[in-house]
């Protein structure tokens, strides 16, 4: 059972956090590249927005918005 706990360790450490340390002795020699994945998620997160926005705006310009003061039967 030991071994198998040290094949997961060997696992996660040696294999899937490999292009984080790859990542983390990048920054290093440039910042920039080093915070790729923060830029990535910083971008899907610009573009959502943005799409969200759009969509808000589409259903605004549509009047399909509820506006009424009691929009809840429990109001």
């Amino acid at each position: 059972m030991k071994d198998f706990f040290n094949a997961i360790q060997d696992l996660f450490v040696n294999v899937l956090f490999a292009p984080l340390d790859a990542l983390r002795n990048l920054e290093l020699e440039n910042w920039w590249a080093a915070n790729i994945m923060n830029w990535l998620f910083m971008i899907i997160g610009f573009v959502a927005f943005v799409y969200w926005m759009k969509q808000l705006k589409i259903f605004n310009d549509n009047n399909e918005e509820d506006k009424s003061i009691s929009s809840h039967s429990f109001l």
